[in-house]
């Protein structure tokens, strides 16, 4: 038997229609993935991944254990390398996912007397981290850098700066509204403050840059940006995540990150489709084709008079609130009933009377199919 306060919590979530089931995948037009390029099902880059295999004689399923102790194959000194160069950082240490990385990021890092101040919209595993830390955390007023710059001033004055530091961290995309922060201006103003920014570029590696490299180095703001947090399992259609910094940092999480530690590697295979993704993203022409399908999306949010509902968003994730439930799952099931595979993000995941429709847009994606799944949106009274 399930403890009775388990179950009342499950009876709660029930009650406020809430509560998480897991679905299998459907035939309808895709709008809720994070598969932004259609990578995950590029045969191409799954083909490329069995020739790096091939040619560096891997026949191996497995890492056999953590990198410390006999996992850490010859294919994560090729896969870190090329992250390193294609990113312009000085080293990159690859984590199993973006949920390990952050957690282990956010635990280790920030040490007891240090500060860490996020912004209050920060994905789950950041916060999660950041609770496994002994450090002291203070959230900040979404995308707010004056709210943020009140908050070092007021923190400055009370530590010790020759022995601790204030952690700034932040994502350049947030993925349950899709919008961005001003890094440029945050970047100056750690830059000013001597503290250190850490951004999760979780939604932005792909979708931003010359070659889809991310916010960051679009801006060219690498150089200020202490730490990122990349993944590989949304634009890329892969899996794993990687830490961007200068090489003691690298070293230090070797040695010092439990999500590191004490995980079996990722296998060759995991390796090998990373390294096929990002040869691919060099030369696909799947980006532009999400720039255009982007641009559609948000002249056609005007053209059905949908603005005041949508979150504003240059991203590949466009969020249009509803508030309730109730309301946010009956809009969904009636998109799903005409086709369009479209999410409802309910509370708790976002504060109550936020709850919203999560549209993704892919390069896979037709522009006619952009124009009816908002047509029929716009059909809805209760938006």
């Amino acid at each position: 038997m399930l403890p009775r306060k388990l179950e009342q919590k499950l009876e709660q979530r029930l009650s406020k229609n809430a509560l998480r089931s897991l679905g299998e995948t459907t035939p309808l037009i895709d709008f809720s993935s994070n598969d932004y390029l259609g990578f995950s099902k590029s045969e191409a880059i799954f083909d490329a991944a069995h020739n790096i295999l091939v040619r560096h004689n891997i026949k191996q399923n497995g890492a056999t254990g953590s990198r410390l102790l006999s996992g850490n194959h010859k294919l994560y000194h090729v896969a870190e390398s090329q992250l390193s160069k294609t990113h312009n950082s000085a080293s990159a240490l690859i984590f199993n996912s973006g949920y390990n990385a952050n957690i282990g990021f956010f635990s280790c890092i920030p040490q007891r007397g240090d500060i860490i101040l996020y912004d209050e919209y920060s994905h789950a595993s950041i916060r999660d981290g950041i609770s496994m830390s002994l450090a002291k955390a203070y959230k900040f007023p979404h995308n707010n850098i004056s709210a943020l710059e009140a908050l070092i001033e007021r923190y400055l004055k009370k530590i010790d700066t020759d022995q601790h530091h204030i952690y700034v961290v932040t994502e350049s995309v947030f993925s349950m509204d899709g919008d961005t922060p001003d890094l440029v201006k945050l970047s100056q103003l750690c830059r000013d403050t001597a503290t250190h920014l850490v951004v999760d570029e979780a939604h932005a590696i792909g979708v931003f840059g010359k070659q889809g490299e991310g916010l960051v180095q679009h801006l060219n703001i690498e150089a200020a940006v202490f730490a990122r947090i990349i993944t590989f399992g949304k634009a890329l259609g892969c899996h794993g995540a990687a830490i961007l910094g200068n090489q003691l940092l690298c070293t230090y999480l070797i040695n010092f990150c439990r999500s590191f530690i004490y995980t079996t590697a990722l296998p060759p295979h995991s390796l090998a489709t990373v390294c096929s993704a990002y040869n691919t993203l060099k030369v696909s022409q799947n980006r532009y084709n999400l720039e255009e399908n982007i641009a559609h999306f948000k002249t056609e949010i005007v053209k059905n008079n949908l603005q005041d509902s949508f979150i504003s968003s240059n991203s590949a994730i466009h969020c249009c609130v509803i508030s309730g439930n109730d309301s946010v799952k009956a809009v969904a099931i009636a998109l799903q009933d005409a086709g369009f595979n479209v999410k409802p993000i309910l509370s708790p995941t976002v504060p109550e009377h936020q709850e919203r429709l999560r549209f993704c847009l892919h390069s896979y994606n037709t522009k006619k199919d952009i124009t009816k799944v908002l047509q029929t949106l716009a059909n809805f009274t209760n938006i």
